[in-house]
């Protein structure tokens, strides 16, 4: 099989996938099913283009297979759990708000891109398969340390911010607990670290320069487009004051010492004004 045909049977299947997905939140009014595909797509799609492909499978290649579901599975379960029992996420009840009677054909329009978005992020695990090397070097070693750090650091954001949403139901306040108080986003953050992880593990490899399109476009996606500009928006419309406080003494993304709170900063997570 040509590598122009595997590709093309992982998006017309993923296209297919996210179409049924559409016309389930059409009846459920929740788009928030789409992230929870993606996060379980997108590591099939790559096991797919690996094993379909036409190169001998090795260790490394098993690895990367192996550390691809575990990351998919764990965010898919993290967002599902999250999806089915919380409203529709606000970016999403925004942009129905936003494109009015033209929500539903944009939604659709959303959730193809997601079919093209899921082959687009494979594309690293396939190019660090093909990373011919025959025993594993320390590269591979310091990809799957990089992948440990990040999916521990990753996990550890998201149950620190369900721990938080626990104690107090009061949607004003914000989590500057744990890895909070250092990143306003660290789960978006090790989200990114992880995909340097395919990098360092597929140095080597003819395809090497597709490895960094998962490390790149995810940055710029994050950053810039779908993550944290969406996120910022919706807190400051529900957390007002108290976000703005946090937004000038907390770093975006990257984890850093928080800057020292002046007089008139007001309210961290504790309700108190801060000195």
């Amino acid at each position: 099989m040509s590598i122009s045909t595997i590709f093309l049977l992982a998006w017309a299947a993923s296209g297919l996938l996210m179409f049924l997905l559409w016309l389930q939140q059409v009846r459920t009014s929740n788009a928030g099913v789409v992230d929870v595909a993606w996060s379980f797509l997108t590591p099939l799609v790559g096991c797919w283009l690996i094993l379909a492909d036409d190169i001998e499978n090795g260790a490394r290649q098993y690895i990367i297979i192996l550390i691809a579901l575990a990351w998919g599975i764990r965010l898919g379960l993290y967002l599902h759990k999250r999806v089915s029992s919380e409203i529709e996420d606000g970016r999403y009840r925004y942009m129905r708000e936003y494109c009015g009677k033209y929500a539903q054909p944009a939604m659709f329009v959303f959730f193809q891109f997601q079919a093209t978005w899921t082959l687009l992020f494979a594309l690293p695990f396939w190019a660090a398969s093909r990373n011919a090397a025959t025993s594993l070097s320390w590269l591979d070693y310091a990809g799957i340390t990089v992948w440990i750090i990040a999916l521990t650091g990753e996990w550890m954001s998201d149950r620190q911010l369900a721990n938080f949403k626990k104690k107090s139901r009061d949607r004003s306040l914000v989590c500057q607990e744990g890895l909070w108080r250092y990143s306003r986003h660290p789960n978006y953050f090790f989200e990114w670290l992880h995909w340097w992880a395919y990098v360092l593990i597929g140095y080597g490899s003819d395809y090497w320069i597709l490895s960094w399109s998962g490390l790149l476009v995810m940055y710029v996606f994050i950053t810039r487009i779908t993550g944290v500009p969406y996120v910022e928006q919706q807190s400051l419309r529900s957390k007002g004051d108290a976000y703005r406080a946090y937004q000038r003494t907390t770093s975006s993304f990257i984890p850093m010492p928080p800057k020292k709170l002046v007089s008139k900063d007001f309210q961290s997570s504790n309700g108190r004004p801060s000195t």
